[in-house]
């Protein structure tokens, strides 16, 4: 039996590597004659460094120190693919999580943290020689309209009066003047992001993202989504473009910067060849820390399932979580590991050994049906 496996992260708990590991080892121990194929995944967000270093053996981590979302120094790293015949120069794939991640935050800062890491590593990556780059952007911490990531790339932001801003939405809300010409040129740039919303306005950057950035005052959501349309004028940024509001506003200073944003895991999939690794598969499985209501839209988990549908194998899902809304009918099995382990403290406790139990569980009901 040909059994892929293909996991998001179970976000800040086990990355899409370690669960499809485990997987794997749950799932062998059922079935040690199965052709496990593990293909780990990714939309944008957290893992996606992982992701591309598991299906790219020749890759090397790329060390770099940051200036993180609260301004202290974060130790990460860029992924280099190796030269090709289209890429001379190589391609670098960073992810905005490992850098400028909510989860680098030891508590939230919603007027204060930025994206200045992502841009630092960027440019690492441009000094380095790259001619591509593969930027995921999901997990942002900041609402800063890309501001941090363009200063570290040579943008210049002021106030009325000439001196600089202060880094983060509270900076940006008293951006009066740019100077792009030190801003250096992008190469071709592909932007993962599994979000479409606009920069500004009820489905903006601020009023959706805000709040579980630590944005939960209306009022300062109000004066964020302000700047960020201001800023959108001085960058000649069209705020209802889809995906600008990505990231904080990321997503929209990297329109601005000439890069081009596209559907994270449909992204990934390609990059990773996940459609050539489930041709002939009998048994696909994927998962998320959280499979919900907004699982369907574009998520890792329901890309996947279609995937798995077109190619005539059987979906099957694990979740840390599935909640109440969630409709998990893509799939033949869908496991939780909060129901495995008993509770949510437990499944979350030790993932690593509920994604092993699900592995084997499934390995079992795809013996007993053949598939």
């Amino acid at each position: 039996m040909r059994v892929v496996l293909a996991p998001d992260s179970f976000k800040g708990t086990i990355s899409a590597a370690r669960a499809a590991e485990a997987l794997a080892e749950g799932w062998s121990s059922e079935d040690p004659d199965a052709d496990i194929v593990p293909r780990p995944m990714a939309d944008g967000g957290e893992g996606t460094v992982a992701a591309f270093a598991a299906a790219h053996p020749g890759a090397v981590r790329m060390p770099v120190v940051v200036d993180g979302p609260a301004g202290s120094p974060v130790d990460t790293s860029w992924l280099l693919l190796p030269p090709s015949a289209e890429q001379q120069g190589g391609t670098a794939v960073i992810d905005l999580a490992s850098t400028s991640g909510i989860e680098l935050l030891d508590g939230l800062r919603p007027w204060d943290a930025d994206s200045t890491g992502f841009g630092q590593a960027i440019a690492a990556a441009l000094g380095h020689g790259v001619s591509r780059l593969v930027l995921g952007i999901g997990s942002s911490a900041s609402t800063d309209g890309g501001t941090g990531m363009l200063r570290a790339l040579g943008a210049r932001f002021l106030t009325a009066s000439g001196t600089e801003t202060v880094p983060g939405a509270r900076g940006l809300r008293d951006v009066e003047r740019l100077d792009l010409s030190g801003l250096l040129p992008a190469p071709e740039t592909s932007v993962l992001t599994d979000v479409t919303n606009p920069l500004t306005g009820p489905r903006g950057a601020a009023e959706v993202f805000g709040p579980q950035k630590g944005m939960h005052d209306a009022g300062d959501r109000a004066q964020a989504d302000a700047a960020l349309g201001r800023l959108a004028t001085l960058l000649g940024l069209d705020p209802e473009t889809p995906g600008a509001g990505a990231a904080g506003g990321v997503g929209g200073a990297l329109i601005v910067w000439g890069a081009r944003l596209l559907p994270g895991a449909q992204e990934v999939a390609r990059l990773v060849g996940l459609a050539e690794a489930i041709s002939g598969a009998d048994v696909v499985v994927t998962g998320e820390g959280s499979y919900d209501g907004q699982s369907g839209d574009g998520k890792v988990p329901s890309f996947v399932a279609g995937l798995a549908e077109d190619a005539g194998a059987s979906p099957m899902l694990v979740a840390g979580r599935i909640a109440p809304d969630a409709d998990p009918s893509l799939f033949r099995i869908a496991m939780s590991l909060t129901e495995l382990a008993g509770s949510a403290e437990a499944s979350l406790a030790d993932p690593a050994r509920w994604l092993r139990d699900a592995g084997a569980r499934l390995a079992v009901e795809a013996r007993r049906t053949g598939r």
